[in-house]
């Protein structure tokens, strides 16, 4: 039965990366700025295959700096 809550989990974290590489598609920023987004969610889908409890608090984290709009101060 674990395995199934696992296989949950990462079908959540999967959804939670899609939708993120969506946000980061549609923002009105200059080029590099996407690319930097982009890469970082790239970093964060490849610790999933290993460590998914960290890319979960990273993904949570890439979010919350997005909602809040903290992306365009160190990404330009």
């Amino acid at each position: 039965m674990e395995h199934d809550g696992q296989l949950e989990l990462y079908a959540a974290v999967a959804a939670q990366l899609k939708e993120a590489h969506t946000r980061v598609r549609a923002l009105q920023v200059p080029e590099g700025v996407r690319m930097a987004l982009t890469r970082k969610l790239l970093v964060i889908t490849a610790v999933a295959k290993h460590d998914l409890a960290d890319a979960t608090r990273r993904l949570e984290r890439f979010t919350t700096d997005l909602d809040e709009g903290r992306f365009l101060e160190g990404d330009r």
